[in-house]
């Protein structure tokens, strides 16, 4: 099953949304601003994709924090602990399938070598 995690509103998840429903393939929705996101989840996806990959250094909500909270995220645990409190510091989307990590963000084409095989 394709587990698509993200929030509504996101330009990008919007995007990601109408790819994969143009292209008739069946997905569930995970919102993790309404449903929330697990540090298990995190971790898992850390250990496949690692953290860097996952917090979004060029999101609002990066940019708004505070320098000295900025230079603390300098590991995993920092991160997982800053992304669990803040989901919207983590890219989106993030695309499971069967809890494997098959993309994040959104790329026509990594889309079309992994959904259109």
């Amino acid at each position: 099953m394709i587990t698509v995690y993200g929030i509504k509103n996101c330009d990008t998840v919007k995007k990601s949304l109408d790819w994969l429903t143009a292209h008739k393939i069946k997905y569930q929705f995970h919102n993790y601003k309404t449903d929330g996101i697990t540090v298990t989840k995190l971790k898992s996806w850390c250990k496949q994709k690692g953290w860097e990959v996952l917090l979004n250094k060029k999101s609002a909500t990066w940019r708004g924090l505070d320098t000295a909270t900025q230079n603390k995220i300098v590991n995993e645990k920092a991160a997982i602990d800053l992304m669990a409190a803040s989901t919207s510091i983590i890219k989106r989307p993030v695309i499971e399938n069967d809890e494997a990590v098959v993309a994040i963000g959104f790329d026509a084409t990594i889309y079309e070598s992994v959904f259109l095989k």
